[in-house]
């Protein structure tokens, strides 16, 4: 009987769908998890990554009940949707430079040097662009390896959007996109494949999120920010970034090399792509009761923290409660 019961209320389970950001996909697990088994369990949150560009394209094609996404979609993207698509600013974090040199557990790096790596004018890392910065470091005569995104992704929209406000070559040759026409290196799916060939090429570099990087034990990079300061990525960096940040009234905005000493350069925010309309009445309720939750619960916001995302300020988490609020 006891069976019968677990399985008559999988069956009345509904089920709420989403894809997109592998950036936030950890703690989109922790609180489907957290949701279905202690909050409500008549909901069963799925959320199936796959990178922001899938993200954006599903909630497009109507086949998720939202996505995630490091990087806002755009005007025409949003002109051609059903209904109007809100960006919910959800977490935000640091993109990381990772590296595998044997011998060199610190590294400082300016924006024109990462640039300058991935567009492939700096091959080796002795090179005295690298060197120059790193007095004392002893830097092997190795070959560069850039690693990079295959997939659409928002981590890839935070990074290029930084190489462009550091590099005028980077903005006039590559710009800044989920997925741009990359002039030189290997492309892996997903941080994790980038994570995964960084750590077996001597050599190699790439661009990951911070909590890749930290459970993965690989190194990263200082990077310089625009006070000139030489800051490791932590969760005060980017909060100190986003302090500086102007929101404007649809969520969609930028904070790459903000002002301040303290402040990380390579930061960002994912946005819960949301219709505004929802197909399903009943289900539209559960969704909007799922946003709150993890919007405003204090041990939401908790899993977040101790998974090394920042906290969005309240004073934008009040706005964004005012957009769920128009959920229809």
């Amino acid at each position: 009987m006891g069976l019968i019961t677990i399985s008559a209320q999988a069956a009345d389970a509904t089920a709420l769908t989403g894809s997109g950001s592998t950036f936030v996909k950890p703690v989109m697990d922790k609180w489907a998890e957290t949701y279905g088994n202690s909050v409500d369990t008549s909901v069963k949150v799925n959320y199936a990554g796959g990178g922001s560009g899938v993200g954006q394209k599903n909630v497009l094609d109507g086949t998720v009940d939202f996505g995630g996404s490091d990087g806002p979609m755009s005007d025409a993207q949003l002109a051609g949707a059903k209904s109007k698509i809100l960006h919910l600013p959800v977490v935000a974090g640091a993109v990381v430079i990772i590296y595998n040199v044997p011998g060199v557990s610190t590294l400082k790096l300016d924006g024109p040097t990462i640039a300058n790596i991935f567009l492939g004018k700096i091959t080796k890392w002795n090179d005295a662009a690298i060197a120059g910065q790193n007095p004392g470091v002893k830097l092997p005569d190795t070959d560069i390896s850039s690693v990079h995104r295959s997939d659409g992704s928002g981590t890839t929209f935070i990074f290029t959007d930084y190489l462009a406000k550091v590099s005028g070559e980077w903005k006039d040759k590559v710009g800044t996109k989920t997925s741009v026409e990359w002039p030189g290196g290997v492309g892996q799916q997903g941080s994790a494949g980038v994570t995964a060939q960084v750590k077996k090429t001597e050599g190699g570099i790439g661009y990951v999120e911070l909590i890749y990087a930290l459970s993965n034990k690989i190194s990263f990079a200082d990077v310089k920010n625009a006070d000139g300061m030489y800051i490791t990525a932590s969760l005060d960096g980017v909060s100190k970034a986003l302090a500086t940040a102007t929101i404007p009234e649809d969520f969609r905005f930028s904070y790459v090399n903000a002002p301040g000493p303290e402040s990380y350069p390579i930061s960002g925010v994912t946005w819960l792509l949301v219709p505004q309309m929802s197909k399903d009445a009943a289900k539209g309720q559960k969704l909007v009761a799922f946003l709150k939750w993890v919007f405003q619960d204090p041990k939401a916001q908790a899993m977040a923290k101790d998974l090394n995302y920042a906290p969005i300020p309240d004073v934008v988490v009040k706005r964004v409660m005012t957009a769920i609020d128009t959920i229809k």
